[in-house]
């Protein structure tokens, strides 16, 4: 009679993690996450570099300088 009460907030707890854990699974809840089918495409050296052109971090004749290194 004592357990009664006690299996069923068990079973009530297995029921939420398992929810939790098939929502994380989809991806669904946690934007930004991948699920690990998915995984974020890769940047490159070269991506970076002409990133921060496109920012103006660095000028042309740096960036061809750079690319030139980074192509050998």
């Amino acid at each position: 009679m004592i357990f009664g009460p006690l299996f069923m907030v068990l079973f009530l707890a297995v029921l939420v993690a398992l929810a939790i854990v098939l929502a994380r699974w989809l991806g669904g809840l946690w934007p930004g996450t991948y699920p690990p089918h998915q995984l974020p495409p890769a940047r490159t050296p070269l991506d970076i570099l002409k990133e921060r052109f496109a920012r103006g971090e660095i000028d042309k004749a740096e960036f061809e300088d750079r690319r030139r290194v980074l192509g050998e």
